[in-house]
């Protein structure tokens, strides 16, 4: 399994299902790993980022190495090399396409250690940030940036990724320069129990993003969603997004993942350290060693990196990714990995979260995934409103937590980082509702306010 560049032996079908199975792991050994994005702007202006400059995104990631974070850097064809990313232990800071700033947290033991390392990066952020005259917000889409006005990363998978995009969906670049998201990563235990967990959470994504809802503005007016960010998945590229259907075929299993990720188009091969563009290739010939302009077969690091360019809502690797769900405070930053943690680590929270959702059929999955971005909470999925099978998942969820029992300092549990959820899916409004009541009231119409509302 150590496959290297220049190993003769093609990867076989086990190799690449080994890469996903590997994941399993004992109960005892589960971690939670919370991952969040953010929008930095020009504190006098609310304008974007650029990279270059004396108060630019290269200039943040230079700041907080004071706080023991490492440069990570990537080499540039002319022999340079740029400083894209920070790294602290297993935790890292990374650049996203439109300079969003998103920290990938440590894997974690509990709520509590998650909001604490949050809490404590977004001081460390603001620390710099306030000395660079910069701000960062909590949205699922930049709120006035016009896509044309983007500031560009310079990083080369990116270069690589806004010139496929148009070419396979109209909504491809928006993802890439103006969306931010919270997503959470959690572990399984074997082939049965990722099967498990990746149907239920799957199936009941759309819930949690009407839940995040918070991005119903664009360049300035209502767009005339609650979740534009989730809108954006819907004609980002056919090919590496969406709801799986084949996920909840009888047989679906770590092989059945293997093979569709073997039949997404290919972005990049990375050699000597630089991208290839190899864009809407197919892997398959990189295995057979017939990728043109790229010579030698694919390793396993290949595999790696091609697994990281699928999008669906709910993401296999060595563990299960949450992806549906926009970026917001800090307080919802804690409440997506608890979400999922009360589900997901506890096996009657589990079962009975399937039990919500294991009768809705594929076009109930779909039209959910569709409306929950327009309706929020108000949308219906199987006869049912979304805020009815909402309240259902959080106490569920609530149940699971409780039943984990751990506690911080104060002896209080996981559960209270619920808090939030709850009186949204009592509401029946989501946060992206309660920003146009004070868009179309208090504010007057007036977007700015957005960047003192939702800022960290």
């Amino acid at each position: 399994m150590t496959n290297t560049v220049c190993d003769d032996r093609p990867l076989t079908l086990d190799d690449l299902t080994h890469y996903f199975a590997v994941g399993s792991k004992p109960a005892s050994e589960w971690r939670v790993g919370a991952e969040h994005e953010k929008f930095g702007f020009h504190l006098t202006s609310n304008e974007t980022v650029a990279y270059d400059g004396p108060s630019g995104i290269e200039a943040m990631l230079k700041g907080l190495m004071r706080f023991g974070w490492e440069g990570v850097y990537e080499d540039r064809a002319d022999g340079g090399q740029t400083l894209i990313a920070l790294s602290r232990g297993r935790a890292n800071i990374s650049l996203e396409p439109g300079g969003q700033f998103e920290l990938s947290g440590a894997p974690l033991n509990s709520m509590h250690e998650i909001c604490e390392e949050t809490g404590s990066h977004l001081r460390e952020v603001k620390t710099v940030a306030d000395e660079l005259g910069l701000g960062f917000l909590g949205l699922g889409f930049h709120p006035t940036l016009k896509r044309s006005d983007a500031a560009i990363m310079p990083k080369g998978r990116y270069v690589i990724m806004r010139r496929y995009m148009p070419l396979v969906g109209d909504l491809g670049l928006d993802m890439m320069l103006r969306t931010c998201t919270v997503q959470a990563n959690l572990d399984f235990s074997s082939e049965a129990d990722m099967v498990a967990k990746f149907r239920t959470s799957l199936a009941l994504q759309p819930i949690a993003t009407a839940l995040f809802a918070n991005s119903p503005f664009t360049e300035g007016r209502p767009n005339g969603f609650l979740s534009a960010r989730a809108n954006v998945w819907t004609d980002t590229d056919p090919d590496r997004t969406g709801m799986l259907d084949f996920v909840f075929e009888d047989g679906f299993d770590f092989e059945r993942y293997a093979r569709y990720a073997l039949d997404v188009p290919m972005y990049f091969v990375k050699r000597n350290g630089l991208y290839v563009d190899v864009a809407g290739k197919s892997f398959k010939d990189f295995i057979d060693g017939r990728l043109e302009g790229v010579a030698g077969r694919a390793t396993m690091k290949d595999w790696s990196d091609h697994t990281t360019t699928i999008f669906p809502e709910v993401r296999l690797k060595t563990y299960l990714e949450m992806r549906g769900a926009d970026g917001g405070p800090w307080s919802r930053l804690c409440a997506l990995p608890a979400l999922w943690t009360g589900i997901f680590y506890d096996d009657a929270a589990l079962a009975a979260a399937w039990d919500l959702c294991k009768h809705w059929t594929p076009e109930d999955r779909q039209t959910v995934r569709r409306d929950v971005n327009r309706l929020g909470l108000k949308a219906v999925v199987a006869g049912r409103t979304v805020q009815d099978v909402a309240k259902d998942m959080i106490a569920i969820s609530r149940e699971g937590l409780k039943r984990r029992a751990r506690m911080d300092g104060s002896f209080i549990d996981e559960t209270t980082y619920l808090g939030e959820l709850e009186a949204i899916a009592d509401s029946g409004l989501t946060p992206a509702e309660r920003l146009l009541e004070k868009f179309h009231g208090e504010w007057q119409g007036d977007i700015s306010r957005v960047f003192e509302e939702c800022a960290y």
